[in-house]
C-alpha cells in the first residue's frame, strides 16, 4: 500500500455515486423528519420544537443522535490510535465510559426536577441568573465547532483535491442548509441515518483488516502499542480522564436529556449508547493499529484514512467515505445548532429570547466564526480539544458537580468566583509556561483553583456566621 496515494486514482465512479447517494439520503431523512411537525398554536410551541423537538425524543432516536454526535473528531481519534495504539482506547474510550455511567446513575436523577431548555438555563436555575449567563459564554466558546470544521474540510480536501478553506466552507454550508430548515428535529433525523453509516463503515474496515492480515502482522509493532499508557506517564494519561469528566457539563448531553420523553428514557439511552461506543472505539482503534502495521511510513493524521481506502473494494470505498463524512457531520451539526441555540436563548436580551429568527441568526453567526477560527489552531484537532476542553472543564465542572451534591450551598456570586478562578488559572498556567517547566497539565491547576474558590466561599460564610 502507498503511504500517500492519489485519492482521485483510488476512487472509482461507483464510489462517488455511493458517496453522493448517501449524502443526499441524509437530506431525505431531514425532510422526512420535518414532515412530522405538528401545527403550532403559538411561537412558544414552535420554539420548543425547534430547540428540543417538543421533548418527544424516544429511546431509539435518543440513542442514535447521542451516539452519532460524539465522534466528529474521527481524524483526531484515528491519529492517536495510529501513533499510540490502545492508548487511544483508554483515553478516548474507557475514561469516557466511566463518565457516562456517572451521568446516567448520578446526574440524570438530579436534573429531572428541572424543566430546563439548555445547560446554562439549568445552571441559572441552580445558582442564579448571572451564573447562567457566565456558563453560556463558556458553553459557546466550547461549542464553536472548530475541530469539526477542520475535520470536514480535511475530508472534502482529500476527496475532491480542493483547498482546505473551500472544503470547510462547503461542509458548513451543507450543515446550515438543513439545520436552518428543521432545527433540532433536522439534527436528530439526520443523525439517525448517519448513525448506521458511521458504525458499519468503521466496523467494516476492522473486519476486513482481520480477515486479510490476521494477527501476525501486529507483532511488527512496538510493544507500547499494546500497553494502556503507551509512552506516557500516568499524570499525562489522567489529563484525558479529567477532560472526559467534562461530559458532566457538556451541553449536548444535557440537551438530549432535556429533549427525551422522560429521564428514564435518557438513562437507558446513555447505557445503550455506551455499549455501541465500545464497539465503535474498538473497531476504530484496531483498524488504525492495522493501518500503522501495514503502512508505518504514512502521515499519522491520514494513515487510517489512506489505509481504509486502499483496503476496501470499489463501492465500499464510497460507503466508507460516506461513513467518515457522516461521523463528522453528525457532530458538526449538533455543535453549530447548540452554540447558536445558546446564543439565541441564554445570551440575548429577554425581549428577543425565544424568537425563531434570532435563533437562525445565532446559528449563522456561529458557523461564520467557526470557519474563521479554523486556521487559528493550524488544523491541529488534538490541540483544539486540549485547549478548549481544559478551559471549559476547569471553569464549570467543579462548581456544577458541587451544586448537584450540595444544592443551595453556593449561589450566584459563589459560582462565578469559583468558575472564573478555574478559567483564569487554566489560562495562566498554559500561557506562563509553567505547564512545561513543571510538567503539570493546566487542567489540574485550573480545577484546583476552582476547588479552592469554593472552599474560600464556604470558609468565608462560616466565618461570617460566627461574627
Amino acid at each position: 500500500m502507498s503511504p500517500s496515494p492519489n485519492i482521485s486514482q483510488i476512487l472509482s465512479p461507483l464510489d462517488y455515486i455511493v458517496f453522493c447517494l448517501i449524502t443526499l439520503t441524509t437530506l431525505g431523512f431531514v425532510f422526512y423528519g420535518n414532515r412530522k411537525k405538528h401545527i403550532f398554536e403559538n411561537e412558544t410551541e414552535q420554539f420548543l420544537d425547534l430547540m428540543l423537538m417538543g421533548r418527544k425524543l424516544t429511546l431509539p432516536m435518543f440513542t442514535a443522535t447521542l451516539v452519532a454526535t460524539w465522534y466528529g473528531g474521527i481524524f483526531g481519534v484515528a491519529q492517536i490510535a495510529f501513533e499510540h495504539g490502545i492508548f487511544n482506547f483508554v483515553t478516548q474510550g474507557v475514561f469516557w465510559y466511566l463518565t457516562y455511567f456517572i451521568f446516567a446513575f448520578f446526574i440524570i436523577k438530579r436534573i429531572s426536577k428541572y424543566e430546563a431548555m439548555t445547560l446554562p438555563d439549568l445552571i441559572g436555575q441552580m445558582f442564579g441568573p448571572k451564573s447562567g449567563k457566565l456558563s453560556a459564554i463558556f458553553n459557546v466558546l466550547n461549542l464553536i465547532p472548530i475541530a469539526y470544521t477542520i475535520s470536514i474540510g480535511l475530508l472534502i480536501q482529500l476527496v475532491f483535491n480542493i483547498p482546505l478553506l473551500l472544503g470547510i466552507v462547503i461542509g458548513v454550508i451543507f450543515v446550515l442548509s438543513y439545520s436552518l430548515i428543521g432545527g433540532f428535529r433536522a439534527v436528530v433525523f439526520s443523525d439517525i441515518f448517519q448513525f448506521f453509516i458511521m458504525i458499519f463503515s468503521v466496523l467494516l474496515v476492522f473486519i476486513l483488516s482481520f480477515t486479510t492480515y490476521g494477527t501476525e502482522i501486529l507483532s511488527t509493532l512496538p510493544e507500547t502499542y499494546f500497553q494502556p499508557l503507551s509512552t506516557f506517564s500516568l499524570s499525562e494519561t489522567l489529563v484525558w480522564g479529567f477532560i472526559a469528566l467534562g461530559t458532566l457539563v457538556d451541553p449536548n448531553f444535557y440537551q438530549r436529556c432535556f429533549a427525551a420523553t422522560d429521564f428514564k428514557t435518557a438513562k437507558k439511552g446513555i447505557l445503550i449508547s455506551t455499549g455501541i461506543w465500545i464497539l465503535f472505539d474498538l473497531s476504530l482503534t484496531f483498524g488504525a493499529i492495522y493501518a500503522r502495521a501495514v503502512i508505518p511510513e504514512a502521515e499519522s493524521s491520514h494513515g487510517y484514512f489512506f489505509y481504509a481506502l486502499q483496503l476496501l473494494p470499489n463501492g465500499l470505498k464510497g460507503f466508507f467515505l460516506a461513513g467518515i463524512c457522516a461521523t463528522i457531520l453528525s457532530t458538526l451539526d449538533s455543535y453549530i445548532f447548540l452554540a447558536g441555540s445558546t446564543l439565541a436563548y441564554d445570551l440575548v436580551p429577554k425581549r428577543l429570547k425565544g424568537k425563531v429568527a434570532i435563533h437562525h441568526l445565532g446559528i449563522i453567526s456561529v458557523s461564520i466564526v467557526a470557519v474563521l477560527l479554523s486556521y487559528v489552531f493550524d488544523g491541529n484537532i488534538k490541540n483544539v480539544w486540549k485547549t478548549l476542553g481544559s478551559i471549559s472543564s476547569s471553569a464549570l465542572l467543579v462548581p456544577v458537580i458541587f451544586g448537584h451534591i450540595f444544592p443551595g450551598k453556593i449561589k450566584d456570586n459563589g459560582f462565578i468566583f469559583s468558575s472564573m478562578l478555574g478559567a483564569l488559572g487554566t489560562m495562566y498556567w498554559r500561557l506562563s509556561g509553567l505547564k512545561y517547566d513543571l510538567n503539570i497539565d493546566e487542567i489540574y491547576f485550573g480545577m484546583s483553583c476552582s476547588t479552592i474558590g469554593i472552599c474560600l466561599i464556604l470558609v468565608s460564610r462560616k466565618f461570617k456566621s460566627r461574627i
